[in-house]
C-alpha cells in the first residue's frame, strides 16, 4: 500500500514528475514513485519551520534514515521509508544519492546567497542531478550514461529554478549569483547547451530508463524562452503551455526518447 500512497502524494505535490512517471511503463513506476516522494518530502522539510535550526534538524532525520534504511533499519508508519527501504538496500549508490540530495537542501534552510557561481552549479547538481541519475540507475542505467544524464539534468533543474525565482525571493531567498537581465539570458542558453549535449551522447542510456529524464520535457522549450525574454524570469511570466508540456511528454513517451 505505501507505493500507492507515495504516487498520490506525487500527484498532490509535484505534478509534473507524476505526469511523466504515469507516462512510463507500469514496471517503471513502482520504482520512481518512492525516490519521487522521498524528493518532495526533502525538499518541503527546510520549509516546515521557520527557524533554520529546525528546519536543519528535519533535514538532518531525513539524512540519518536513508542510510538507516539502507543498513536494512525498519523505519515502520511511514508510507515514504516503507515503500524506498527495499530501492535502499538493493543499491546502496541510491542511498548516497538521496543523502547528497537531503545535504545540499541545507541552504534552503538559510537565506544566505551562493557563494559564487561553483556553488550554485553544485547545488543544481546534487538536487536535479541526483535524483535523476538515482531514477536512472533504478531503471537500469550504466555507469556510463552518467554523464549525459547529468548534463541533463542541469538544464532541467535549472529551467524549473528559473519558473521558481520570484517564490524563492518572496521568502527571503537569494536565487542567483548575478540576476541581471543579460546573466540569466547566458545561464538560460548554457542550460540548454547541457541538453543538447547529453541528446548528442545520451546513446548509452537504454530506452527503459530514458523514462527518468521526461519530467525535463519541457526544459528546453522554457530555457529557450527564459534566453529570449529573460526578463520574464523576475515578473514571474515563465511558462510553457499546458499543450505543449502535455505534447513534448506525449512525443517522448511515443519515441522513446528524452
Amino acid at each position: 500500500m505505501s507505493v500507492e500512497d507515495c504516487a498520490r502524494a506525487v500527484e498532490t505535490g509535484d505534478p509534473e514528475r507524476f505526469a511523466a512517471t504515469m507516462a512510463a511503463p507500469v514496471p517503471a513506476r513502482g520504482r520512481l514513485w518512492p525516490l519521487y516522494a522521498a524528493n518532495l518530502e526533502i525538499a518541503r522539510a527546510p520549509w516546515a519551520a521557520k527557524e533554520p535550526v529546525v528546519a536543519e534538524m528535519r533535514l538532518q532525520w531525513w539524512i540519518d534514515t536513508i542510510g538507516g534504511l539502507a543498513a536494512g533499519q525498519e523505519r515502520r508508519g511511514h508510507a515514504v521509508t516503507e515503500a524506498l527501504a527495499p530501492l535502499l538496500r538493493a543499491d546502496q549508490a541510491l542511498a548516497r544519492l538521496l543523502a547528497g540530495l537531503a545535504e545540499a537542501r541545507r541552504w534552503d534552510c538559510w537565506s544566505d546567497p551562493f557563494e559564487d557561481r561553483a556553488a550554485f552549479d553544485a547545488y543544481l547538481d546534487a538536487t536535479s542531478g541526483n535524483l535523476m541519475w538515482a531514477a536512472a540507475l533504478c531503471l537500469g542505467a550504466p555507469q556510463a550514461a552518467e554523464p549525459a544524464v547529468r548534463d541533463f539534468a542541469f538544464g532541467a533543474g535549472l529551467a524549473q529554478w528559473l519558473k521558481a525565482a520570484p517564490e524563492l525571493e518572496a521568502r527571503g531567498r537569494v536565487p542567483f549569483v548575478d540576476g541581471r537581465p543579460e546573466t540569466l539570458k547566458a545561464l538560460a542558453v548554457e542550460g540548454r547547451m547541457r541538453i543538447a549535449r547529453a541528446r548528442l551522447k545520451g546513446g548509452s542510456l537504454p530506452k527503459d530508463a530514458r523514462v527518468a529524464l521526461w519530467p525535463g520535457a519541457s526544459a528546453d522549450r522554457l530555457l529557450a524562452l527564459a534566453a529570449r525574454e529573460p526578463r520574464r524570469i523576475a515578473a514571474g511570466t515563465l511558462a510553457v503551455s499546458d499543450f505543449h508540456r502535455r505534447g513534448a511528454l506525449l512525443w517522448r513517451a511515443f519515441t522513446e526518447t528524452f
